[in-house]
């Protein structure tokens, strides 16, 4: 009879967050589950602006937060991190949807390096023909499969994970320290 080790890499199985770096098959298992369904609702509802509105799914996520900002457009720095999207990214899938007349760039007065995208009257018709599919997507393969108690208790977890603390800065050492520690942080 096999049994399956107790955590991935070797050592005790983990405490939990505050553990060592380790991580537990359940914990692991967790991870693995949620990259999953990512994968698999993001597929499903590519496939379906696709084959309904010749959408893919990120160009959707742009022309959807152009719809909701301000005068439809915002700084491609902050739709980058909208759609998290990298910078060279974002301006791949701008300048296709450029080609398609979905959107345009225009020129910052306040700043000449900077950059906005500019949803166009074509790109919100686009917009308001796709939503409906990305919304009953978003209801068949997300919300229809959770109860009420689900949804709070999902939110919450969703909202912990997105909520990153700002990441501390690197230590700087120097040579060895008092007592024979081999290292120190850097005045």
């Amino acid at each position: 009879m096999t049994t399956q080790p107790s955590s991935v890499a070797a050592g005790p199985v983990s405490a939990g967050p505050a553990s060592s770096g380790r991580i537990s098959v359940a914990e692991l298992t967790v991870w693995r589950t949620m990259l999953r369904a990512q994968v698999r609702i993001s597929r499903r509802l590519q496939s379906g602006l696709l084959a309904e509105h010749d959408l893919a799914l990120g160009s959707y996520d742009v022309l959807m937060h152009l719809g909701e900002a301000p005068g439809g457009r915002l700084r491609m720095n902050d739709l980058a991190d909208r759609v998290l999207l990298s910078r060279s990214g974002l301006t791949r899938l701008v300048d296709r949807l450029q080609r398609e007349g979905l959107v345009i760039r225009q020129s910052c007065a306040s700043d000449a390096r900077g950059l906005y995208a500019v949803l166009t009257p074509a790109g919100r018709d686009r917009l308001t023909e796709a939503t409906p599919t990305y919304r009953q997507g978003v209801r068949d393969y997300v919300l229809s499969r959770l109860d009420d108690d689900d949804l709070r208790t999902f939110g919450h977890i969703l909202g912990k994970l997105a909520d990153e603390p700002e990441p501390s800065p690197p230590t700087r050492v120097s040579g060895p320290g008092p007592g024979g520690l081999p290292w120190r942080p850097a005045p």
